[in-house]
C-alpha cells in the first residue's frame, strides 16, 4: 500500500524560489520594515535591533528556526559593516538563549549559505539560520521521504516565543 504525505504550504516556497534582486521584494526587508504588532506577527518578526531582524522562518528546518539578517539588503558577508556583523552574532545568541527557555533543544546548528549552489535560498539578502535540534530528530521521514516533520504551527510558535521573549528582555528596538 502506498500513502502520501502531503505539506500544501511547501507549494508556496518553490512558487517563490525567483530571486529577487530588489529590497521590495524581499521578505527580509520586508519583515525589517513591519512597525504594527500585526504586520510584524504576519511577517513572524521576533524582534528587531538597529541593525538586524530576527524572525521565524516560514519554510522550517525544524521547530523554531529562526533566521537573522541585517536590516540592509546586502548578499555578501564581505558587504556587511563591522556593527552589522557583530549585531548578528549577538542577535545569535539571544535567539539561542530565547529557543533554550521556550522548547528546551538538546543542540544547535548554526550557519550561513551563500550563493544558491550552497543552498541559499534567498541568495539576495544574506541571513544566518538559528536551527534546533534533538536527539533522534533525524529520521527515516527526512531520509527516505525527503520530508520534515514540523509539529507547531509558525503562528503559535511566534506566540510562544514572543511571550518568553518578554519575560527574559531579549533586545528589541520597539519594545
Amino acid at each position: 500500500m502506498s500513502s502520501h504525505l502531503q505539506a500544501p504550504w511547501r507549494m508556496q516556497y518553490i512558487r517563490g524560489l525567483s530571486n529577487p534582486e530588489s529590497a521590495e521584494e524581499c521578505f527580509l526587508c520586508a519583515a525589517a520594515r513591519a512597525t504594527s504588532e500585526d504586520e510584524r506577527r504576519a511577517r513572524l518578526v521576533l524582534w528587531t535591533t538597529e541593525h538586524s531582524v530576527v524572525v521565524i522562518n516560514l519554510f522550517p528546518y525544524t521547530n523554531g528556526h529562526l533566521l537573522i539578517s541585517p536590516k540592509s539588503h546586502k548578499a555578501d558577508m564581505e558587504e556587511l559593516t563591522e556593527p552589522e556583523l557583530l549585531d548578528i552574532q549577538r542577535q545569535t545568541v539571544a535567539a539561542i538563549t530565547l529557543l533554550k527557555r521556550a522548547i528546551s533543544p538538546q543542540g544547535f546548528n548554526i550557519g550561513i549559505n551563500l550563493g544558491r549552489c550552497a543552498g541559499a535560498g534567498l541568495p539576495g539578502h544574506v541571513h544566518q539560520h538559528v536551527v534546533p535540534r534533538w536527539a533522534g530528530d533525524v529520521n527515516f521521514m527526512t531520509v527516505v521521504g525527503d520530508v520534515r516533520v514540523v509539529p507547531e504551527a509558525a503562528d503559535k510558535l511566534w506566540e510562544e516565543l514572543t511571550r518568553v521573549r518578554r519575560e527574559i528582555g531579549t533586545a528589541d528596538a520597539r519594545g
